[in-house]
């Protein structure tokens, strides 16, 4: 391995975006949190738009900061999936980006189906039904006549779009595509056939290409594709070393999934609504999206709007201390902000079970209730398989949950790895440096974050 080289990794999550150094030297990587800002969307009317503008200053901050203390060998941006910008034929935004929580996308599923339906989309995509999806928001645009998509040239995923910005190239890279619903995930290449089904301009996709590629420069340092979709990022930085394991990439959604080494497509996977994503060195993650600690996170803003203000420590601590198994909700059935404690109170009153009603109460109903969801989507992939998953390894912000943790490992009856918590920087990082040339691939990556980065084992206990 060469001598020390310094990387930046800006991760744009749903809540916050940060700019994260890392610096790669004798086999371990060290990261330094540089910049941090809020990812807060803005609503005009009832359309809910990302900030993106906002988000692009900060980028720079985080740029220029960085740029201060060292020699930069790459920069490379990671995001959410699915969110999408539409470029005109200047250039420039045809519109600003919409967030995926935007209410236009309500009920556009079924109008799809009247199209296409759900076997030939899968067949095609290979892709978990949720109206958040990129194919789904694009033709809920289509339905709205949205003068944005008449105008738009090019077609940027939102990790795409910044990366443009920063080089003026303009390409798809393959991680994010995959999450569109528009992305063949055996081909690596758009479903045009798709996209001609639903009345859609294939001529907006642009040519997709993998992580860790050269895209061009910003101020003389080079600019690299990662793993764009934060998932993937943080998929390339799991520890492991076997293949009886799954990751839960744990933050403000919950991806659980496995590696695999090709897709899986077919009516079993169909019926479980799973999602074949593309990862890092011909790698598919299938995985499940289930709604993560979001519910914590509006819970927290709920209470925080009348005056209680509660850090996640707080809440975890108060879980912790509150009567267990009150109640279970179904994490997915929330899917619009508002005031989340009095949702999951109706949702719980409803179903005739336990109220929770203090915070405390509130957040481990929440943490339980993840658990519980996890054992189903568990199960549902040892089916798949045909093999049993001896290990959950949890990576990301969540990660740093020991109460969820210990749930998970109690009711999964599963061993649990949790960390690096700073997966995606991790893996956005060690993608740049295989780039560069400084790691020759995946399972070197994944030595240096076992030398790296300390994780906490938790085994099930006996809770009978």
């Amino acid at each position: 391995m060469s001598s020390a080289r310094h990387y930046l990794a800006v991760d744009l999550g749903a809540e916050s975006g940060r700019a994260i150094a890392g610096t790669l030297s004798g086999g371990t990587l060290t990261l330094q949190e540089l910049h941090r800002f809020p990812n807060i969307p803005v609503r005009v009317f009832s359309a809910l738009h990302w900030d993106t503008l906002r988000l692009w200053h900060e980028i720079q901050q985080g740029i220029s900061i960085a740029s201060r203390g060292c020699e930069l060998s790459g920069i490379a941006v990671d995001t959410w999936g699915v969110d999408f910008a539409l470029l005109g034929a200047d250039g420039a935004l045809a519109a600003n980006p919409r967030h995926y929580r935007d209410p236009r996308n309500h009920g556009i599923l079924e109008k799809m189906f009247a199209s296409v339906t759900r076997e030939e989309i899968f067949e095609q995509a290979g892709i978990q039904f949720m109206v958040i999806n990129t194919l789904c928001q694009l033709y809920a645009m289509k339905l709205a006549g949205d003068s944005a998509l008449d105008r738009a040239r090019t077609l940027l995923m939102m990790p795409d779009l910044f990366n443009y910005w920063l080089t003026g190239v303009v390409r798809s890279e393959l991680t994010i595509a995959s999450t569109s619903q528009f992305c063949n995930p055996r081909t690596g290449q758009w479903a045009t056939k798709l996209f001609a089904q639903l009345g859609l301009p294939e001529s907006i996709l642009p040519e997709i290409i993998g992580p860790g590629q050269k895209l061009g420069e910003w101020n003389r340092i080079p600019v690299f594709t990662t793993g764009s979709h934060d998932t993937a990022s943080a998929v390339a930085a799991v520890p492991a070393e076997t293949r009886d394991w799954c990751y839960i990439s744990s933050g403000t959604w919950s991806l659980m999934g496995v590696e695999l080494d090709a897709p899986v497509i077919n009516a079993e996977s169909l019926e479980l609504n799973l999602t074949n994503e593309l990862g890092f060195g011909g790698t598919t993650r299938l995985l499940k999206n289930i709604a993560g600690l979001w519910l914590l996170q509006e819970c927290r803003r709920a209470w925080s709007a009348s005056g209680r203000n509660y850090s996640y420590e707080d809440l975890t601590g108060m879980a912790a201390e509150a009567r267990p198994f009150l109640a279970r909700i179904d994490p997915d059935a929330f899917p619009d902000p508002g005031d989340m404690p009095a949702k999951i109170r109706e949702w719980c009153a409803a179903a005739g079970q336990g109220v929770p009603e203090t915070p405390g109460e509130i957040a481990r109903t929440i943490l339980e209730s993840l658990a519980f969801r996890y054992l189903e989507v568990l199960e549902s992939l040892e089916r798949l398989l045909g093999r049993r998953l001896g290990t959950i390894h949890i990576v990301g912000g969540g990660s740093r949950n020991v109460l969820l943790n210990q749930l998970v490992a109690d009711i999964t009856r599963r061993r649990v790895v949790a960390g690096p918590a700073e997966a995606t920087a991790a893996g956005n990082i060690l993608i740049q440096a295989i780039g560069s040339g400084q790691l020759a691939d995946l399972a070197e990556a994944r030595q240096v974050v076992r030398r790296s980065f300390p994780v906490e084992v938790f085994q099930p206990r006996d809770t009978r």
